[in-house]
């Protein structure tokens, strides 16, 4: 029932992405008058589920749910490749109202805007969740404090002063200067002004072991870890602050670990065994580290948030989008180069098991995972493979080069190479989810 649960979730995920993608061809190509012959939700070799003809286009919804796809008057198949007889065809009239007949400019641009529409989609909302979340006040001042099982230094309202004898006043990039290595020093020094008096807060522990996110497909949520918890002890070695953590977990060598954790005044028990994942390092290499999958709170209390403005929260939003193809962009090539183990190529499955993940921890998370897939979408589909959205981009750019059109033998051959290579690449992805860990 809860593999049922996480593919149903993912197949919606997914199906309101294919559709924006697809309405991204759709709409230009209706704005540039070429025909479209069907929009279809999903493939559908030999038959459709749902199929309805409206105003000479057939929309439907396929059996094989791998994607969608729009048909343009002139394609052979879904894979829009040129159809031999068609393009023979001397009628100008039909010629412009075909994909193949309409000019170029009109072409690259249907083309393009599928994957356009995946990023104006994910810049939503990552724009919107930037807006929501606000950026840290100034001055530093406590919200509220976190629930734990010790005695609390902070009380609400409290306006930090200074840190570790720093002045915390205008701005937080002194603040950020200490805590670039929040490892360095369990104990900070806080200076608060509480009710119009200052006090000295001493001891505090800076990076505490509470954790603030916990990271799909890691061992701490399969192990039942959630935001909010506290550990306690590690192999019943006493933790206090974040730093022991994370130095256990590395020299764990991948051993089981029992874990006690302090949740909303109870303490419970659970063992997880960490995963070896490939880290970046500043030279752009990586080290293969043991991790379990949580973040911890750099603060220890949750600051005042003020709202964001308009233009950071826009330029955040294209700097997310930027970010995410960058990685995915570099993940592929060292994986390719054997940099990095082929394991963090993940396949249907593991999408699913992420999605289900993001959703049990909260709305915001699941739409960040969407907006996350959607960029993937947009960029996995400007790559320059046939029968992609960045195969056909790329016969387009040779036939503004040489000022003709390529051969629709040759295109319809390397159309055939590319869907056995796509095909190829996504079994592999398959078989990453049955055989890695």
């Amino acid at each position: 029932m809860d593999i049922l649960i996480k593919a149903s979730q993912l197949i919606l995920s997914l199906s309101i992405l294919v559709v924006l993608h697809e309405l991204g061809h759709f709409i230009p190509a209706k704005f540039f008058k070429t025909r479209v012959e069907k929009f279809y939700l999903f493939f559908d070799p030999w038959f459709s589920l749902v199929k309805k003809k409206f105003r000479g286009t057939e929309y439907g919804i396929g059996w094989l749910p791998l994607g969608g796809y729009v048909k343009f008057l002139g394609d052979k198949n879904a894979a829009s490749s040129p159809d031999q007889e068609i393009h023979l065809n001397d009628d100008p009239s039909f010629k412009r109202k075909s994909m193949n007949g309409a000019p170029l400019w009109a072409r690259f641009a249907t083309v393009a805007a599928g994957p356009v529409f995946n990023f104006i989609f994910s810049g939503i909302i990552f724009f919107l969740i930037y807006m929501s979340q606000g950026v840290t006040k100034v001055p530093l001042t406590v919200q509220e404090t976190f629930k734990s099982p010790f005695t609390q230094k902070f009380e609400k309202g409290d306006i930090v002063r200074s840190i570790n004898g720093i002045a915390i006043e205008n701005d937080l990039n002194e603040f950020s200067s200490l805590v670039l290595d929040p490892f360095s020093n369990n104990y900070f020094t806080y200076v608060v002004e509480r009710n119009g008096r200052l006090l000295t807060l001493e001891k505090v522990i800076q990076n505490p072991p509470r954790i603030n996110q916990v990271l799909p497909k890691s061992s701490a949520i399969s192990a039942g870890l959630e935001k909010g918890d506290l550990i306690l002890s590690l192999n019943s070695k006493k933790i206090s602050d974040f730093n022991q953590v994370k130095k256990i977990v590395e020299a764990s060598q991948g051993e089981v670990l029992k874990v006690e954790y302090w949740r909303t005044g109870s303490v419970y028990e659970t063992e997880l065994k960490p995963l070896i994942v490939d880290v970046p390092t500043e030279t752009g290499g990586f080290e293969r580290i043991y991790r379990i999958g949580i973040v911890s709170d750099y603060l220890p209390f949750q600051p005042k948030t003020k709202k964001q403005s308009f233009s950071w929260a826009f330029i955040s939003s294209i700097k997310s989008i930027y970010l995410i193809m960058e990685g995915s962009v570099k993940g592929l090539y060292h994986i390719l180069f054997g940099n990095i183990s082929s394991c963090n190529l993940s396949g249907p499955i593991s999408i699913a098991e992420t999605s289900g993940q993001m959703v049990k921890q909260g709305s915001l998370s699941f739409f960040w995972f969407i907006a996350v897939l959607s960029t993937a979408i947009g960029m996995i589909n400007l790559f320059p493979i046939p029968v992609l959205d960045g195969g056909h981009l790329m016969f387009f750019t040779l036939e503004a080069i040489t000022g003709k059109k390529p051969n629709p033998n040759i295109v319809n051959t390397f159309m055939t190479l590319g869907f056995i290579l796509l095909i190829g690449l996504m079994l592999f992805a398959l078989f990453n989810d049955f055989l890695c860990p």
